[in-house]
């Protein structure tokens, strides 16, 4: 953030009453006392007040130690260095004065009623109480670079020492002050900074969720602490397809981790069966969809839907004035149409999407009419499509057994369950190389839930015909497997995880051994997001 421009004036200004309220004008958003209109003092009260003049610019006209010249010298039409002012301001523990101030007017040194700083801004000017004002790290720097840029062991003191409470009954005015703060970033509207000023007032955070982005801009740009958690906390539990990319990208500008984080984490689970879906996949950064690709934690119903997000991301890059989600037909008809000399991975503009597709798991693509389309929309280099051909050839050839795999973290095939709220029970069946299993979920109560997979026989009841036509039946009694199931369920904006550790185990047909180590899960929240990861070591 730019450092802030200040503007003071010096002590010889009008001063506001410490007990009267005259009447007050608005103008450009802070109150201004008419024309002519004034004040009778006494004699006493005015030896007062020019004895308090004397002393405040006796004190602005001397340098303190470690202060910039121009800061210490009030009395100077010029505004202080905007790169340096703020440095020495920075020694000081603003937290602390902040607590100190706040703990001061607390004992009502100053009447509520009274105005104390006015804030030039954006074209506005507000005026400002200051127990509200401290709550700004940015507002309080600049107040302290209005009283002279306060050397540390020295500054805390001297700004707190006109507003002992022993004095109240001794001061009748109080100096009127305006602070100057320039802002740069255009996120911040006049309205969300209005926001941010009225937040100052209140206990409770009050901001729409249509103008959190902003808010957050304006929050960061007073360093208001208390907000800008409010914030982050609203955008984490309204995460959506529409904003989680926008949340994410400020989260990255203002270095809110914990929003960045939330982002990241939303989007594991929900790239797949939500954001795959939806236009809005357009706009996730390709930074952030590789960082999400590599996830341990990512979810997806199969190789081939999450191979089917990452084309349509590609399409939407390339169509962007499509509004409307295109079939899986028509995408492939789009990429095959290109012209193109080598496949499109391949060619000099799209090389750069090669990391994004090195993240899919090819190998656990089984069904041949679906490697078949990919090869005829000449998207992937010939070398990659051959590899995994042959890789199911030899599986095939060897009674299943997984050569190529290798590192069961990155490599293992994954099917997943979405148990939403209507299910009793849930199961998805799946082929592979001859071997049929079936990955099933069980509601046992209201907060309840058990997940595991189990060995069947293609003749079982419940198998659909589709699952055994033209394809491999494996009638070897025994298959070595290893197998982790994984669950993830949202609860009040924190993610619940449950898991298995990695499991060696040989399933059979019958009996204990065809069934996998049972994951319980007892959780209030829905959906549950069930990850099933496995291979087929060499038996």
């Amino acid at each position: 953030m730019e450092h802030p421009t200040v503007t003071t004036y010096s002590a010889k200004q009008n001063a506001v009453p410490g007990e009267q309220n005259p009447d007050l004008r608005r103008e450009g958003g802070a109150f201004r006392r008419p024309p002519g209109h004034g004040f009778s003092a006494s004699r006493k009260q005015l030896q007062h007040r020019a004895r308090l003049e004397h002393q405040v610019a006796g004190s602005a006209n001397q340098r303190p130690f470690g202060a910039p010249l121009a800061v210490s010298q009030m009395h100077n039409s010029r505004s202080p260095d905007c790169e340096e002012a703020p440095k020495d301001t920075d020694r000081l523990c603003i937290p602390k004065i902040q607590n100190k101030f706040s703990e001061n007017l607390k004992d009502k040194a100053i009447p509520r009623g009274d105005i104390v700083v006015t804030l030039e801004c954006l074209d506005f000017k507000w005026d400002l109480r200051l127990p509200q004002l401290f709550q700004s790290e940015t507002l309080t720097k600049l107040y302290l670079l209005a009283q002279g840029g306060a050397a540390p062991s020295r500054g805390l003191d001297m700004v707190i020492r006109p507003l002992s409470p022993r004095k109240s009954k001794e001061r009748r005015f109080i100096k009127k002050m305006t602070i100057s703060l320039k802002v740069n970033d255009p996120m911040v509207t006049e309205a969300a900074f209005a926001t941010a000023l009225k937040n100052l007032y209140l206990s409770q955070m009050d901001v729409d969720l249509d103008d959190v982005l902003e808010v957050l801009a304006a929050a960061h740009t007073l360093q208001f602490s208390r907000l800008l958690k409010g914030c982050v906390a609203m955008m984490i539990s309204a995460l959506t397809p529409s904003n989680v990319t926008d949340f994410y990208l400020a989260g990255c500008k203002y270095k809110e981790e914990l929003l960045v984080t939330a982002c990241e984490r939303w989007l594991e689970v929900n790239l797949v069966p939500e954001v795959g879906k939806q236009i809005h996949l357009r706009k996730i950064p390709k930074d952030l969809l590789q960082k999400v690709l590599m996830s341990p934690r990512l979810f997806t119903f199969s190789e081939f839907h999450l191979l089917k997000t990452l084309l349509l991301w590609v399409y939407l890059q390339l169509n962007y004035r499509i509004q409307a989600v295109p079939e899986y037909e028509t995408m492939l008809t789009f990429f095959k149409s290109l012209p193109k000399k080598s496949c499109f991975l391949d060619q000099e503009d799209e090389h750069g999407l090669m990391p994004l597709f090195r993240c899919l798991r090819l190998h656990g693509i089984i069904k041949g009419k679906d490697l078949d389309a990919l090869r005829r929309i000449d998207f992937f280099p010939e070398s990659w499509l051959l590899q995994v051909t042959a890789h199911h050839y030899h599986s095939a050839e060897s009674g299943g057994d997984m050569i190529h795999v290798r590192n069961f973290a990155t490599e293992a095939v994954r099917v997943g369950l979405l148990f939403s709220q209507e299910y009793a029970t849930y199961s998805k069946i799946i082929t592979v190389y001859g071997f049929f299993f079936e990955m099933k979920g069980i509601k046992n109560d209201s907060t309840s839930y058990s997940f595991y997979m189990q060995r069947i026989r293609h003749k079982d009841v419940g198998v659909p015909s589709s699952a055994c036509e033209h394809r491999l039946v494996s009638m070897r009694a025994e298959r070595m497997v290893r197998y982790e199931i994984r669950a993830q369920v949202l609860v009040d904006s924190q993610w619940q995880e449950f898991r298995t550790s990695e499991v060696l185990q040989k399933f059979r047909f019958a009996g204990r051994s065809c069934k996998s180590q049972v994951l319980k899960v007892q959780t209030v929240g829905i959906p549950i997001y069930v990850s099933f990861s496995f291979t087929f070591p060499v038996s």
